[in-house]
Parts: structure tokens; C-alpha cells; sequence
């Protein structure tokens, strides 16, 4: 199997120019797996699936009849960034970062982003993310996402957008780890000839950060989970695994004398720092929702005397929302008096009447999104749809303009992929992970999902995509 009769098929392609001729990032790999022997690629492809499996590499599907768990596919041909590529992306997510973590504090505080008008009102108290319990609050070293993970796209100019911000409890580092540990132990010889910068930092780099948030002298971390039966539980476990902190569910810990206490067999321990991997909405059913049997009875108020630190803060959500997320430029301009490094990918707001009219002709050309929905879920691919499914989404915006946004049906860039006995190109995205401490770190790349199903734009693992090993070359 070789890159010999490889084609782009017109698409931007992530290893090779237009004409064919390999990216200057990428001549290395190419011509090592080029090289191989007849079969051997697709044996370590076996091979690196085996590892997966027996690691346990697993996510869920929820609602899937067939089976709770399955394994998230991986593709063994990595995705290469090369280093200035790199260094626009993670300026841009800095720059963003910085942005959102101003704009979320003024939106529970002042609010001066709605006095000045440059964010309506209407947007903010409409959003499902917007948590009034959350008014006032002060998170400790006014970091309020701390662990954030962007989606970028290429569209068919090879040009980077961002196109959706998630900084509730953003998933999928994990398989950003795991891929390259089964990417050494399979292929180890393409290391040898590429500069790729390492990943393995993460989790010291996180529980750095954890600890950084209380003034204790030696705190207690634990990691937070809905429980085994959550999509993103093999990385709760991992991720508290890496750290070596305590995995917990909410009936773990209890409020005792003001502060969090979590059950263990020598009696009761203080917890200082929680990473929580479950929603605002189930975190404490004596603030949110009263029937959580996940969260802990008590512990906002803990949270807001400042005797436990959570990561993320709630509220946040509130920039998660995809109606928000159109008016993130003029965030970055406003607060930071910048142009934003990273665009947004052009979005119509179905709220706003023009926009509305014009999403509601031209349907099928665009792809529409629930504002609040994840996971390829809620969207319509309105090139792909069939006229029923359009007609469905029209009647959903005329009864809910608030709730939907649009975006042009981009071309995204593409990766060879092995499908079968050859490659085939497949569209990528990619998920980046953004730490914000004392420092702002962007791990070096992130996940790449990749649509394996032929001509699919949707990248999701519940959706059928996979994933591939992010290459960020060294200077």
C-alpha cells in the first residue's frame, strides 16, 4: 500500500499540494510508509487496533440498542501540523481564551458587553447556558475555563476557523494520549524521522493547574464523574489514573462544617479541588436541579464562601451556546481591542429577521445547528438532507429562531486515510486542549476526528467518525 495513487479529488488536503506533490511537513512520512513491504501497513493497523482493545479504549453511544460501549476508531496515518501552522493556532487560542474567560466574568457581574451593545440582552438572558445561580460569582483566581477544547476546520482554502468553543467539561484528551502511546508502540520508526513534540505532558500539566486553584499547601484533588455509564468515562478514570487523584461520584462526597468531605475507609478527608466532569445542571440539586442524584447536596454554597475550587467553573456554559459563539469576534475586539487571530466560520443568527429569511431560501445549501446541542446531534447537512428533513428544520425555526444558527457547508480539509487496501481521503477537524492557570497552555495539536464514512462532514465519534494522531512539528 503506497501514496502512489493518491488523489485529492479537489479538496484542500492536509499532506499533499494540490498537484499531487507531498507538503514539505509531510515528505518524511510519506516516503517511510512508501517503503514498507507489501501488507505490513495494514498488519500494524491490526496490530494497533488489538492494542486499543485491550486497553479498553472505549466510548459510548447513548441510545445505541447494539451495545453500550465500542471502541473509538483510529486510523494509523497521523495528521501533521507543521510549526508555523502551529504557532497561528495556538496565538488564536490564547487570544480566544483570554476572550471568553473576560467575556463569561462580565456576563455574571457588570455586564458592560450588553450596556455597550455589542452583545444583545436578549442573547444572553435567552441562553440555556446562562445560570443566574451564577450571578456574582468569583472563581478563585478569576479563571473561570479552565479546561477548554476549540473544534478548528480548514475549509477548501486551507484557511483555519474555529467553529465551536466548548468550556463546560470538554472530552476527548484522553484519546489525544492514548493515540500516541499505541502510535510508538506500532510504529515507532516514523518518530525516528520526524521532530513531533510531545504530549505526554497533559496530566501533569492539569494537576498542576488543580492545585494551583487552592491555597492549601498540599490539597486534595479528586476528579468528578457522572459515573461508568457517562460517554466519557474510560477518560474520567484515565485522566484520574495520570494524575494519581481519586475518581469520585457525587455519593462520594458530602458538606460537613462548611467544607467538602470525601468517604474513604479511614473515615472522612477534606476536598479542596474538584475537576467535575458533570453538568451545572446536576452538580448540586439544592442550586440546579432538585432531582440530581448525581451532584452534592450543598456544595454551591461551599464553592462560594471559597473553601472548594471547581474546574470548570459553573457557568460557563453560557459561551458554549452556538448563538453566542457568532458574536465571539466582536468579544475579542471589544476586550482585548484585537482582530481575532482564529475567524469564526461565517454564521447567520436565525433569531435576527434578515438572517432568518435568508437560512429559510437557502436551506439546502447550509448546515443549521441547535444552539445548545453536541455531538452531531440537532444539525442538519442541508446539501446531504433529504427535502422532508429541510422542510422539518424550517418548521423548527419558525417556532424557535432563538435556538438555531447557520453556517455555510464547508469544504473541509482532508487526510489520507486506509480504508481497506488503500487510502482514500477523509475530512478532519481538529480539537485542541487549552489549560488556562497562571499561563495559558494549548497542548501540541489535540484530537483529530475524522469522518471515515466516503463524502460524510461529520466528524463525531457517535456519529461514526474516528480519530488520528496529531502531529505538531518541532521548529
Amino acid at each position: 500500500m503506497t501514496f502512489d495513487s493518491y488523489s485529492t479529488e479537489g479538496f484542500y488536503d492536509e499532506m499533499f499540494e494540490a498537484d499531487g506533490s507531498p507538503r514539505a511537513s509531510a515528505v518524511a512520512l510519506i516516503e517511510r510508509v512508501n517503503s514498507l513491504a507489501e501488507g505490513d501497513l495494514k498488519r500494524r493497523q491490526q496490530t494497533a487496533e488489538k492494542v486499543l482493545l485491550n486497553l479498553g479504549i472505549t466510548f459510548n453511544v447513548y441510545g445505541d440498542s447494539a451495545g453500550v460501549e465500542k471502541i473509538f476508531p483510529f486510523d494509523l496515518i497521523p495528521r501533521i501540523v507543521s510549526h508555523q501552522d502551529w504557532l497561528h493556532i495556538e496565538s488564536g487560542l490564547q487570544q480566544r481564551i483570554k476572550a471568553l474567560n473576560l467575556l463569561i466574568h462580565d456576563l455574571y457581574h457588570e455586564q458592560r458587553i450588553i450596556k455597550d451593545g455589542v452583545i444583545p440582552e436578549f442573547v444572553v438572558s435567552s441562553s440555556k447556558g446562562f445560570l443566574k445561580q451564577c450571578v456574582g460569582l468569583r472563581p478563585p483566581r478569576g479563571v473561570w475555563c479552565h479546561i477548554t477544547g476549540t473544534d478548528l476546520v480548514r475549509d477548501g482554502n486551507g484557511v483555519l476557523q474555529v467553529l465551536e468553543d466548548n468550556l463546560r467539561c470538554p472530552s476527548g484528551v484522553s484519546y489525544v494520549l492514548e493515540n500516541r502511546q499505541v502510535m510508538k508502540r506500532t510504529f515507532p520508526e516514523l518518530f525516528q524521522d520526524s521532530s513531533v513534540i510531545p504530549v505526554d505532558m497533559y496530566p501533569a500539566k492539569l494537576l498542576k493547574l488543580l492545585k494551583n486553584l487552592s491555597d492549601r499547601t498540599d490539597p486534595t484533588v479528586v476528579v468528578l464523574t457522572p459515573g461508568i455509564y457517562n460517554s466519557a468515562y474510560f477518560e474520567h478514570s484515565f485522566l484520574a489514573r495520570q494524575m494519581g487523584v481519586e475518581l469520585v461520584e457525587g455519593r462520594d462526597l458530602v458538606v460537613q462544617n462548611g467544607y467538602v468531605q470525601m468517604r474513604t475507609t479511614k473515615g472522612f478527608q477534606r476536598v479542596d479541588v474538584i475537576y467535575r466532569r458533570i453538568d451545572d445542571d446536576f452538580l448540586d440539586p439544592t442550586t440546579f436541579r432538585p432531582d440530581s442524584m448525581l451532584g452534592i447536596p450543598g456544595i454551591m454554597e461551599v464553592y462560594r464562601k471559597g473553601n472548594v475550587a471547581l474546574a470548570n467553573a459553573p457557568g460557563t456554559g453560557v459561551a458554549d451556546d452556538k448563538v453566542v459563539y457568532a458574536y465571539i469576534p466582536k468579544v475579542i475586539r471589544y476586550y482585548l481591542g484585537e482582530e481575532a487571530v482564529l475567524p469564526n466560520v461565517p454564521t447567520y443568527v436565525c433569531w435576527e429577521d434578515a438572517d432568518r429569511e435568508y437560512v429559510l431560501d437557502h436551506i439546502a445549501e447550509l448546515v443549521v445547528k441547535a444552539a445548545n446541542e453536541s455531538g452531531g446531534y440537532g444539525m442538519l447537512i442541508g446539501p446531504h438532507a433529504s427535502e422532508a428533513e429541510r422542510e422539518a428544520f424550517r418548521k423548527n425555526i419558525r417556532e424557535n429562531p432563538r435556538n438555531y444558527i447557520a453556517q455555510p457547508t464547508l469544504q473541509l480539509s482532508r487526510v489520507p486515510t486506509i480504508i481497506g487496501d488503500t487510502f482514500e481521503g477523509r475530512h478532519v477537524d481538529l480539537r485542541p486542549y487549552i489549560l488556562y492557570g497562571s499561563d495559558i497552555f494549548v497542548l501540541p495539536g489535540g484530537l483529530t476526528r475524522v469522518a471515515l464514512r466516503k463524502g460524510s462532514l461529520v466528524v463525531n465519534s457517535s456519529q461514526g467518525g474516528g480519530s488520528k494522531d496529531s502531529w505538531v512539528l518541532a521548529g
